[in-house]
């Protein structure tokens, strides 16, 4: 049987065959590659930073990627997750709360992803459970094998069909030999059977130890995880080697010798300053052009556009590391102790403060201390602050006295999300004159509920997968500073993630008393974005807009934030003003 005789059949759902491998409808087979990313040793070794940059290459060389994370945890999406344990909450535009690193993905790759990018074992098995209901199955019991792997399969080919891509990306979360993710390798065997020769390249990231004791590195770890891939009837193509240092030369040899992968194929990467000096390295090692010879797709490139778009990222990574100013950011978190919780706004403002040639140091701050009275000492070294998202009480009374204190001091300010609605309760408190005001998420009871729960919330009792999620345009206030942030736009587009909103009967008091909503929901009362007039930056949004900052295109309002920061800390250098500054920088 030839292997267009396999797909045909394995598509065949009789009681009588042991096949089960649906197949989308119009998929071509041998159109779409694969490349397959997976760990061995311990998880966070960085594979979907290593994915995204191995994608870049292979984007810039005119080739179309769509990439996949797997997850192997039974929640549906990431949206209920606490950050502490897996990082931020990173939501794309069609409102799939995801994991943070469909955000790498996205920053590197300048492509706005959807559900389809994202998978995990709840929402497969969720979805086999609703098929086996429906009679979908008829006649057969459901299995691991070939059910659930014919699930995992079908998603990557539906994927690869919808999107044209030239190849799939396919990152497994966790590590090889984890239980929740046995299903997930398994059903890589059976695409790389099922698709034929030079149809998958299968990679494996790994990890060198280095003991201080030892004064050198050790491969055993390293060995025994890629033989328990090789036990699951995977052979690695490619083996990257994480490690603090650069691998030496035998222990790259060990790796060979033990997992039939020639060495030019057993790669160093080491720690890195920034991943966007990533691709460099992957570059330099040919491990782009080992991925072509692999997948014989070498014919498909097109070597004009790669040095030119190579040319553009190299405009922007050469900048890194040799900024001429610097500005402290202070973020008044609550999950500071965990980075990764705040991912994207880190790297936006990474992102704007290379545009603007100023390196941005972040100082995190953390708000369950600080006062109206001790506010001055807490915040002396910043010349900027965020408030960014989150959720409960802990805290906020501290980011109100921050956000005050920033207000009456001019010192530049950006208010992300609950942020946002911090800030209108410190001017609803302190400017107003409603000294009781509250959000109903903090006070339920509040007497002047300037921020209030959603309309449609009200009588949602579940929590997963129902707030207002997603992309939704916003209508710019003509001649306000979120207007020339945008490039005289009239109306932009960001996501959010909320259940809570500005009461609309505050909203006339609130800006008779000065404060100015300059973005605002087409055709419903939400207020979107907030701004001063007489304030050297100070804005705020409902929105998240660190999740669509790009490298190449920095966000406006980071940029806006970190250009006021460098005007007001560095006045004798006659910095361009925040918004000329802004407007260079985002073109």
């Amino acid at each position: 049987m030839d292997k267009n005789e396999l797909l045909t059949g394995v598509s065949e759902t009789s009681a009588d065959s042991e096949y089960f491998s649906p197949i989308p409808k119009g998929y071509v087979k041998g159109k779409t590659k694969y490349v397959i990313v997976m760990g061995t040793v311990m998880s966070g070794l960085g594979k979907g930073i290593f994915s995204s940059c191995l994608a870049k290459l292979m984007q810039d060389k005119g080739l179309k990627v769509a990439p996949i994370k797997l997850e192997g945890y039974l929640n549906i999406d990431s949206g209920t997750l606490n950050p502490f344990r897996h990082g931020e909450v990173f939501v794309l535009d069609d409102g799939m709360e995801t994991d943070m690193d469909l955000g790498t993905y996205e920053r590197m790759l300048d492509l706005n992803l959807s559900k389809d990018n994202f998978s995990t074992s709840g929402q497969i098995y969720r979805s086999i459970l609703d098929k086996e209901r429906h009679g979908d199955y008829l006649g057969r019991d459901v299995q691991m094998i070939p059910h659930v792997t014919g699930e995992v399969k079908y998603r990557l080919r539906t994927l690869a069909h919808n999107t044209g891509a030239d190849i799939v990306f396919v990152e497994i979360g966790g590590t090889v030999g984890d239980l929740e993710n046995a299903f997930y390798i398994e059903a890589m065997r059976e695409l790389a059977y099922e698709e034929g020769p030079n149809s998958c390249c299968f990679v494996a990231l790994t990890y060198i130890l280095e003991p201080k004791i030892l004064g050198e590195q050790k491969s055993k770890a390293a060995q025994l995880g890629i033989k328990q891939l090789m036990q699951s009837g995977i052979q690695p193509d490619i083996i990257a080697c994480r490690a603090a240092s650069q691998v030496n030369e035998k222990a790259r040899q060990k790796i060979s010798v033990f997992s039939n992968v020639p060495i030019s194929r057993v790669v160093s990467l080491a720690d890195s300053a920034s991943i966007y000096q990533i691709p460099a390295m992957l570059r330099e090692c040919g491990m782009d052009f080992e991925v072509l010879r692999l997948l014989h797709i070498e014919d498909r490139i097109d070597l004009r556009k790669g040095r030119q778009e190579w040319a553009k990222w190299c405009d922007f990574t050469d900048k890194i590391g040799k900024e001429k100013y610097e500005v402290t950011i202070g973020i008044t978190g609550k999950y500071t102790s965990v980075r990764d919780s705040y991912a994207s706004i880190i790297n936006a403002l990474e992102h704007s403060g290379i545009a603007l040639g100023s390196h941005v140091k972040i100082e995190w701050i953390d708000t369950s201390e600080i006062t109206d009275k001790n506010a001055a000492e807490h915040l002396k070294n910043v010349d900027g602050i965020i408030v960014p998202g989150g959720f409960g009480i802990r805290g906020t009374e501290g980011k109100i006295s921050c956000i005050k204190y920033t207000r009456t001091h001019n010192i530049p300010f950006l208010g992300l999300c609950f942020g946002f609605q911090m800030a209108v309760i410190e001017f609803a408190r302190n400017v107003c004159g409603l000294k009781k005001a509250n959000s109903t998420e903090i006070e339920p009871n509040c007497s002047e509920p300037v921020i209030d729960i959603l309309p449609e919330q009200k009588k949602i009792e579940k929590l997963g997968g129902n707030m207002r999620l997603g992309g939704r345009n916003i209508d710019i206030k003509t001649g306000s500073i979120a207007y020339k942030l945008f490039g005289n736009s009239e109306s932009i587009r960001l996501r959010f993630r909320h259940r809570y909103e500005v009461d609309p009967r505050f909203i006339e008091k609130l800006e008779n008393s000065g404060l100015v909503f300059s973005g605002k929901a087409p055709n419903v009362p939400i207020m979107q974005i907030l701004e001063l007039k007489d304030h050297p930056f100070f804005i705020a949004t409902q929105a998240h807009p660190c999740l669509t900052s790009r490298p190449l295109r920095p966000q406006p309002m980071f940029t806006g934030l970190v250009a006021s920061a460098m005007s007001a800390k560095y006045p004798q250098e006659k910095i361009a003003p925040f918004l000329q500054a802004v407007e260079t920088a985002c073109k």
